[in-house]
């Protein structure tokens, strides 16, 4: 009865704050993004609160967009069919077929055997393969790829220690992989934000950020921002009492030897999880060699997930012909697919209605000629603004605004451009801040308390470490614009 009172205050809060955004206009926008702005208000209000569960708050934009006039049904539903949520459908198919046949248990044995048992090399062991492999993957495709080696870990740990003592280890394990997706800025092809900015200093200015020059500053910063986390889960946030122990050590063992060879619907699901993984390794690889074909995540996401409904599973099971059957997709994490679309149609409105413009004009005037604290303005805003906003989209419309600003101080573009660009891949605290965060949320194991409150902690301790990097590095190692 607590929490139904609890829910119905909140929503109350969260329609007086629409009504009040509505009718008061606080800052002085338009008419139409004053209306995007009351309705970005209630969700954001409604998410916090966890008054209404997270999916269907993310559906709100289909009944309020139409309705006010802020655009007509068919866009307000669009992006709840973009390619990103495809993307995300396959890389969740593909996570079910790997836990169906138990494939992610035997990996997840395996890397506790190489990384021991304590708590705290298993947390350093995911951070930094997820860290390293989001070098060369997409921050998504490495999440997906991570999320069901590192539940089984958890389930392992739970078997031995009981859940109670296992619970901060899981909540820092799933975070982690977030993070370390996210906070792996080390190349162009890191982050989608990366590419996008290149492009844009390409298009703008005609300068070229060379790969090595862009793996030889943020490759170390990329590593500090993994060791940062690390230190910040499991030093400060997360501290858990699981030791080394001879006794789970022998057990791992115990139950890898249980588990025997390869079945073959093991092999099967194993041999479709690596062809997409090298797809998307050599995407770009493929692309450049031939003009037949164009791939991209999404395509080879559905690719991989579309196989695994049509090669046999050859197992002794009559009812499990295929390796997946389409009974399988109840145990999918359905709500994130909306609650992801959900956020890329709020964020669309936002870009629509001016609103990302008039924020850029407002950092503007917010740090004077002090360049320093313009770089750490810009860097924080765009950590935070990417918690509410896809970060293709907030690079794509922030980089010719900070372009303004940088040329009416007469210092160069990528003093601003670049903190911005690394900023936007670093959003920790909301589920739909990045697509590796909506994958561990969808995990069950954590609230959105410890996201926000983790997430927190982890973007001002990036926006830190960004700034110095930029503002007292960047110009030693970067050639100059001419």
């Amino acid at each position: 009865m607590k929490i139904l009172t609890r829910n119905y205050l909140f929503l109350a809060i969260a329609a007086l704050l629409f009504t009040y955004m509505l009718l008061a206009n606080p800052f002085h926008v338009s008419t139409n993004a004053t209306k995007v702005l009351a309705v970005a208000t209630l969700m954001i209000t409604l998410w916090l609160s966890e008054a209404l569960p997270m999916p269907v708050v993310a559906l709100l934009p289909l009944i309020f967009f139409p309705l006010m006039g802020i655009c007509k049904m068919d866009e307000a539903a669009a992006p709840y069919a973009n390619s990103i949520i495809f993307l995300f459908l396959g890389g969740f198919l593909i996570g079910l077929a790997v836990e169906k046949w138990d494939l992610h248990k035997r990996i997840a044995l395996s890397i506790v055997k190489i990384t021991g048992t304590s708590g705290n090399r298993i947390i350093l062991g995911f951070i930094l393969a997820t860290g390293l492999l989001s070098m060369w993957l997409s921050n998504t495709a490495t999440t997906m790829m991570m999320y069901p080696i590192a539940m089984s870990v958890i389930a392992i740990m739970e078997n031995k220690h009981g859940v109670d003592k296992v619970k901060p280890l899981a909540i820092c394990l799933m975070l982690s992989l977030a993070y370390a997706s996210n906070l792996s800025i080390g190349t162009i092809i890191a982050t989608p934000p990366n590419g996008a900015y290149v492009t844009f200093l390409s298009d703008r200015y005609h300068y070229n950020f060379s790969f090595r020059d862009w793996m030889l500053l943020f490759t170390p910063l990329s590593l500090l921002l993994l060791l940062s986390l690390y230190f910040v889960m499991v030093k400060i946030i997360y501290p858990n009492k699981i030791k080394k122990d001879k006794e789970t050590d022998d057990l791992i063992r115990h139950d890898l030897q249980q588990m025997g060879k390869l079945s073959p619907p093991e092999k099967r699901v194993l041999w479709i999880f690596c062809i997409t993984a090298f797809l998307w390794i050599t995407e770009d690889l493929i692309n450049a060699a031939q003009s037949a074909v164009k791939l991209d995540d999404t395509i080879i996401a559905m690719f991989g997930a579309v196989l695994l409904f049509i090669v046999p599973s050859n197992s002794k099971v009559p009812q499990t012909r295929q390796i997946l059957d389409w009974s399988d997709t109840k145990k999918m994490a359905w709500g994130i697919l909306l609650l992801f679309g959900g956020g890329l149609t709020l964020a669309k409105q936002l870009e629509k209605a001016g609103l990302i413009q008039q924020l850029g004009n407002w950092i503007a005037s917010f740090a004077g000629n002090n360049v320093l604290l313009m770089v750490f303005t810009v860097t924080i805003v765009s950590v935070f603004v990417s918690e509410i906003m896809s970060n293709i989209a907030q690079v794509i419309v922030f980089a010719p605004v900070v372009a303004g600003i940088s040329d009416a101080m007469h210092i160069s573009p990528l003093l601003l451009g670049i903190p911005m660009t690394l900023g936007a891949s670093c959003a920790g605290m909301l589920p739909m801040g990045t697509p590796p965060n909506a994958i561990v949320f969808a995990s069950h194991r954590l609230k959105l308390s410890d996201m926000a409150k983790t997430g927190f902690v982890m973007n001002i301790v990036s926006a830190v470490l960004i700034t110095i990097f930029c503002y007292y590095l960047m110009p030693l190692v970067v050639p100059p614009m001419k």
